[in-house]
């Protein structure tokens, strides 16, 4: 497995600073950066902060993760992936979920009552079909689409990655997903998961590549934080936080291990509290874990 470790920069992702940010992770040689979905908040659209950072590098590989599909029309959505990776050749990582992290923006991506797990479906289906052909009709309960193209291609297909932890969500990865970024889940939990993909991928027919299984970590300077650990437990009130979060570097370290020998190998390391100074985190993610790259 290729170890990769990317970075996600938190409460400061916002306009401020993000062009600098990101002229010093590619300075440095950090593999990629990743931008959450955040309707009413500080940091950057994704979609915006992808188009501005590959703008300014010419290494540095972005990632949107987790964005919303449900809710967003796949044919715009396919639309600006097609761009992205037409201006960014192997520089443009998509990761979808069901639905947003915070349960105040679920109005902003709306789909009828009770089927967004539905829409899921029918919109990564309609949207893989759209970054792969040059011209696309599909009919189904959600999408009436004729003739529908595009323009130029990705050259390589582009992978789409999927979020989510549930029973239902780790099938939709087997049956649809090109590779799977999980959070809260400890390395035990990870490997259940991937265990699952891939036993859903078997009955479909397909196959999740083994080098795509990734996993997003928060981790602290200065111990973690009480309003973290508050949501945490808000989302998994069956786990200890403690178990979920890098309480500090050396943790990060020993975590990042486990998760390997459970089988992930791709990460998301982001900070777990907004932190002081943010060249501060940046060099600290350099020197801890751009050596555990491979």
């Amino acid at each position: 497995m290729k170890i990769r470790i990317g970075i996600g920069l938190g409460g400061d992702g916002g306009p401020d600073g993000f062009a600098d940010a990101v002229d010093r992770l590619e300075g440095i040689g950090v593999d990629s950066l990743w931008l959450p979905e955040m309707v009413f908040g500080p940091l950057v659209e994704p979609f915006i902060g992808m188009a501005h950072a590959v703008s300014r590098t010419s290494r540095l590989k972005v990632g949107a993760g987790l964005s919303v599909l449900p809710g967003r029309h796949p044919v715009l959505v396919a639309k600006q992936l097609a761009s992205l990776a037409g201006l960014a050749p192997g520089r443009i990582l998509p990761v979808f979920g069901l639905r947003p992290a915070r349960a105040s923006e679920l109005a902003m991506f709306p789909v009828p009552p009770g089927q967004r797990g539905a829409v899921f479906d029918e919109s990564l289906a309609l949207l893989r079909l759209l970054l792969r052909q040059d011209s696309v009709s599909f009919q189904s309960e959600f999408f009436a689409i004729e003739n529908a193209s595009i323009g130029p291609l990705p050259t390589k297909p582009l992978d789409i990655w999927l979020g989510g932890s549930g029973p239902g969500a780790l099938r939709r990865v087997g049956r649809l997903g090109d590779g799977w970024l999980a959070s809260l889940l400890t390395p035990a939990e990870a490997a259940a998961g991937r265990q699952a993909i891939q036993e859903a991928a078997d009955a479909a027919g397909r196959e999740v590549d083994p080098d795509h299984f990734g996993l997003s970590l928060a981790v602290a300077t200065d111990g973690v934080p009480a309003d973290l650990i508050e949501a945490i437990r808000q989302r998994r009130p069956d786990a200890d936080p403690a178990a979920l979060v890098a309480a500090n570097w050396g943790d990060a370290r020993q975590l990042i291990e486990a998760y390997v020998a459970a089988g992930i190998s791709k990460f998301v390391i982001r900070p777990a509290s907004t932190p002081a100074p943010l060249g501060q985190f940046i060099e600290h993610f350099a020197r801890e874990m751009l050596p555990l790259q491979t």
